[in-house]
């Protein structure tokens, strides 16, 4: 079985196809500074959009989500961004936890693997 790499593979992939399963790196948002945590899970999720695409999936065939928020109390504002984007009926396994990032501009990074 074959393994394909999106994205510059020469640190990290954005994402790794193996057989039906995509597994996305973490997103972060691109324009962090100023961003609320509502604001920047919006845009890593259009950022998920577009790597499920590319990778010849999308948000329908979710299987598991790993969300790091940088302070734990901000976890109803990125519920609302999630919540306007998952498919009703289709949310993934998901584990959502407090974490500091590498960036404190970043206030979210979400992890995704996703069938094909």
């Amino acid at each position: 079985m074959t393994i394909k790499r999106l994205g510059d593979a020469t640190h990290i992939a954005d994402a790794v196809i193996h057989g039906d399963v995509v597994y996305l790196a973490g997103a972060v948002a691109e324009e962090p500074v100023s961003s609320s945590v509502y604001e920047q899970t919006k845009n890593i999720l259009q950022q998920i959009d577009t790597l499920l695409a590319q990778a010849g999936s999308d948000k329908t065939k979710l299987l598991r989500t790993q969300i790091f928020l940088a302070d734990i109390s901000t976890f109803a504002e990125m519920n609302k961004a999630w919540g306007e984007w998952v498919p009703k009926g289709q949310a993934p396994a998901r584990a959502t936890v407090e974490a500091k990032l590498a960036d404190p501009q970043w206030k979210v990074e979400i992890v995704v693997t996703a069938a094909r």
